[in-house]
């Protein structure tokens, strides 16, 4: 079993009330095979939701206390996304799961780049929370951009069978 971010699997969970379906993980979790996990629901955010991004520094910083989650409003929301990715990261370790797959460039969950902290559409260099966390425990992390993401995600998955 892997565990995918919600808004690949068609739940409208994002900060915009939206979804980003990525057809083929959707089809495995018709089929039971990936759970779904949103680390922002998790911590009590809600949905609809301000956009947020980190600022001064990663998801790496963010769990170190040296950089917050800050929403488009000035709102500091970074208890929501620390106490988020740690319920993620607990169900994953409860399951076994070794990899997830989740949204590129999210505060949360992005694993190669995030947003600048800037609101103004830049990328930057880093993970996001989640995504940090979960590195820190050694669970794999690929988003729906990798360019093998469906072969590596089926091979685990005949393998787990």
């Amino acid at each position: 079993m892997i565990a995918v971010s919600s808004c690949l699997l068609e739940f409208c969970v994002r900060y915009d009330g939206q979804h980003q379906r990525y057809t083929p993980l959707k089809e495995l979790y018709d089929e039971g095979k990936v759970i779904s996990i949103c680390p922002e629901v998790l911590g009590g955010l809600p949905t609809p939701r301000a956009p947020a991004e980190i600022v001064g520094g990663n998801g790496e910083d963010v769990l170190l206390g040296q950089a917050k989650v800050i929403d488009s409003q000035g709102f500091d929301v970074t208890e929501a996304f620390v106490r988020g990715a740690e319920i993620a990261l607990k169900r994953v370790q409860d399951l076994n799961i070794s990899l997830v797959v989740l949204k590129a460039n999210s505060p949360s969950c992005g694993s190669q780049q995030i947003y600048s902290g800037e609101f103004n559409g830049s990328l930057k260099t880093g993970m996001g929370v989640c995504a940090a966390l979960f590195k820190q425990n050694n669970i794999q992390i690929l988003d729906e951009n990798a360019p093998n993401l469906i072969p590596v995600v089926n091979a685990l998955l005949d393998n787990a069978t």
